[in-house]
């Protein structure tokens, strides 16, 4: 791994006092960083332990998993997989979850990972390296109207289709788009206007990006899995940084915050609500003054209830 890419944690102290804040005994629990990045977020849990807690990471990423392994701490361990797989954890065995979504600086700098228009590498964009189909592997074979969708649904780009018939163009022209400056310039054609300050190719790699990794749909089944592995009075905190995920998020907690009542049985007494809204919180002024990529971060946080 280069330890040339240094990675800020986002708002780091918020998400960890959400987790530990305001309960009797919460250090000596067992906790879940389920999206390692960097180790953050971990390291400053785990300042937080008592000495008979632990910390659980996830992480499907394998430079992740290798920062993870400088760690030596009895009480931490790895798991080399997406957080999805939260899951696979004891029932009601977790006091505290935190998911960090996205993806961190250094994943973004390091041109081999193909995150970013910024630099010229090739077009990968996996979070995890060792499987799966790369961008350019789905853009050698996708069909016109998969690519626009792609598009339109995960960057919420207006010139989805053009973009699409660009690359496809492209493809049949002079053989499929492998590297990232290729991708760009190709977007930058098809894209007539953009807001000011944003990169034409912003919304593309955006998209391209959470539809290889199928991170929407990671994050609703680890939300969904949340439920069943926290304890009662066990917290969940998720950061998001667009407005597709914190959608998802500020949806899950919202259906799960109130009493369900069945209308087929109107006199039945109401399903309880597995969560509680505790809050949302957007980093300080100073935080997004020196660090940048924190402007669009959301922290939503939650209680599981004893239902």
């Amino acid at each position: 791994m280069d330890n040339n890419f240094t990675h800020t944690t986002v708002l780091l102290q918020e998400a960890v006092d959400a987790l530990f804040d305001g309960r009797d005994d919460a250090s000596a629990g067992c906790y879940v960083d389920a999206t390692f990045g960097r180790g953050g977020h971990s390291r400053a849990i785990l300042a937080r332990l008592a000495p008979q807690g632990r910390l659980i990471a996830f992480d499907k990423d394998a430079e992740a998993v290798a920062e993870a392994a400088r760690i030596a701490d009895t009480r931490f361990s790895i798991r080399h997989q997406g957080f999805r797989d939260i899951g696979e954890l004891a029932p009601s065995s977790v006091a505290g979850l935190l998911m960090d979504l996205g993806i961190s600086s250094p994943q973004i700098d390091n041109p081999a990972r193909g995150f970013s228009f910024r630099f010229d590498g090739p077009l990968d964009m996996r979070m995890d390296t060792t499987r799966g189909e790369s961008v350019a592997d789905w853009l050698a074979t996708a069909e016109t109207q998969q690519i626009a969708e792609v598009i339109r649904d995960y960057g919420e780009e207006r010139f989805a289709v053009q973009v699409a018939k660009a690359i496809v163009a492209r493809r049949q022209e002079r053989g499929p788009v492998s590297t990232t400056t290729e991708l760009a310039e190709l977007v930058a054609g098809a894209v007539k206007t953009r807001e000011q300050g944003q990169n034409p190719a912003t919304r593309t790699f955006q998209a391209l990006r959470i539809f290889i990794n199928a991170e929407l749909e990671e994050l609703q089944q680890a939300l969904e899995a949340s439920l069943d592995v926290l304890a009662p009075g066990g917290r969940l905190a998720v950061i998001a940084f667009h407005s597709l995920e914190d959608r998802i998020v500020k949806q899950f907690i919202a259906k799960h915050s109130k009493e369900v009542y069945d209308r087929r049985a109107p006199f039945a007494a109401p399903k309880a609500m597995k969560l509680r809204a505790l809050d949302r919180i957007r980093p300080s002024d100073a935080e997004v003054a020196g660090n940048p990529r924190a402007r669009s971060a959301i922290l939503r946080i939650a209680e599981r209830t004893d239902a």
